[in-house]
């Protein structure tokens, strides 16, 4: 049996991931995040999740590591997580009213191979007044969120369309992030039924790679 790591602090990636039924561990990684000088965002995402996953396996070269990054782009320039709460509402100002395009990198490494895809989605925002961008920046919900907004919290009354994974804007676009496990011979195997005691109980279920 291989374990299965994700190389994630972010609540949002570890509950969508457990909720498709995958059994996993949780190892954050420390890396640069920086852009590169004129780097696409695609190039961008694809390069910070690999990063990410090739910190993790380093400690744990036994293991099948699971990376992402997430950001949001609109006119081509890339909005990461807010800074404070000034430049979280020049972020949703900038949002308002239009489309922007959400690309998260996915990267899984382990057993000598690794590889690497961008999942991108659009989503298009309602026209925010000033005073919605300050009642949402109040509620704290931007601060560490990429274009800071979260779509499956407060922020979902803006977002009047999305074109593409839901999950993506989240965090993780877990439809893919399946098919790529599949690729590498993961499967769940002995899945427990549903626990609906509501206890948050840990599910059991198993990856096993063939």
């Amino acid at each position: 049996m291989v374990r299965l790591i994700l190389a994630s602090a972010s609540p949002r990636r570890a509950e969508l991931l457990r909720a498709a039924g995958y059994a996993f561990e949780i190892v954050p990684a420390d890396v640069n995040e920086s852009a590169g000088s004129g780097e696409l965002p695609e190039d961008y995402v694809r390069r910070v999740a690999a990063l990410k996953a090739r910190a993790v396996l380093r400690q744990f070269p036994d293991c099948t590591v699971l990376a992402a990054d997430t950001t949001v782009v609109v006119d081509g320039a890339m909005l990461g997580k807010p800074s404070d709460d000034e430049d979280a509402r020049q972020m949703l100002a900038r949002l308002s009213g239009r489309a922007h395009r959400v690309l998260t990198g996915v990267v899984l490494a382990g057993g000598g191979r690794e590889v690497g895809v961008v999942a991108a989605t659009l989503v298009r925002f309602a026209v925010l007044t000033p005073a919605d961008i300050d009642w949402y920046v109040a509620s704290g919900e931007p601060r560490d969120k990429a274009g800071a907004y979260g779509v499956q919290g407060l922020a979902s009354r803006f977002v009047e369309g999305i074109e593409g994974s839901y999950s993506n804007v989240v965090g993780l676009p877990v439809a893919l992030v399946h098919t790529l496990l599949a690729e590498q011979g993961f499967t769940i195997a002995a899945q427990a039924p549903p626990d609906d005691r509501g206890d948050g109980a840990e599910p059991t279920d198993l990856i096993d790679r063939a």
